[in-house]
């Protein structure tokens, strides 16, 4: 059962900060993804939903390529901006203005939370926020309170936080997020969802990877749903947090 409308309703009339098109990745010879379509309307926030193991944070992986477990090939286009992603370097992904933030948070665990802030910095770019130390401790007030702190002795949550405030201190146009929630208590992932509606409120374009349905309702416009690689739903937030034919079918575990 497909309940996929392609790249409709995707942004502006400028066109999607983010487009994939007709995306498919492999591990060696085995394919992962197939076919995945999906975009992101600049200042939008969309989630990408699915079960562990449906094809999420390879679809993430796909787009930005970074660290050992990222496909080994990718096929289609990638486009940022209107610029052709495939044939860059991570880095130059990166200096383009999309942040990725990773499931598994990679702060360097022997600096302090200040350093790791030093580390991501970035000088600021035109038509994206403009994140200074002391914004993000507006953002992210816990942060503040431990910036002498080593980052390898923080909780998972303050982490989390840490990852993320590290990446936007880089000032990207757009953020990818890696399941944000994951692992985290109720009390901070509802901390967590409060500041990253900041964000949203900055006009900051986010793609979502999640599986926590309450989580990504709070702050996502669309979503799109993937299952063994392939989307199977695409449309409002409101419209699959509504509908219990799709959570039974793609969400419940």
């Amino acid at each position: 059962m497909s309940h996929s409308r392609g790249l409709s309703g995707a942004g502006p009339a400028t066109g999607p900060i983010l487009a994939v098109r007709a995306l498919d990745a492999f591990y060696g010879r085995a394919q992962v993804l197939f076919g995945v379509e999906l975009a992101l309307g600049r200042g939008e926030v969309v989630a990408l939903m699915g079960r562990n193991g449906a094809g999420k944070s390879t679809t993430l992986k796909s787009i930005v390529r970074v660290g050992p477990s990222a496909p080994s090939r990718v096929e289609g286009e990638l486009r940022f901006e209107g610029r052709d992603l495939r044939p860059l370097p991570p880095y130059r992904i990166a200096r383009l203005g999309l942040g990725y933030v990773p499931e598994d948070r990679r702060v360097f665990a022997g600096l302090t939370v200040a350093e790791n802030l030093e580390v991501g910095r970035r000088p600021a770019r035109a038509g994206a926020p403009a994140w200074t130390r002391e914004r993000l401790f507006a953002l992210f007030p816990a942060l503040a309170e431990l910036q002498r702190r080593r980052a390898g002795t923080l909780s998972g949550g303050e982490q989390q936080m840490l990852s993320i405030a590290r990446t936007l201190i880089g000032n990207p146009s757009a953020l990818l997020l890696d399941e944000p929630s994951e692992g985290l208590a109720p009390v901070l992932a509802e901390r967590l969802a409060a500041s990253l509606g900041g964000l949203k409120g900055e006009g900051l374009s986010i793609l979502l990877s999640e599986q926590n349905l309450a989580f990504a309702t709070a702050l996502a416009d669309r979503a799109y749903v993937i299952e063994r690689g392939r989307i199977r739903f695409a449309g409002g937030m409101a419209a699959l947090a509504g509908s219990e034919e799709l959570r039974a079918a793609y969400l419940a575990v």
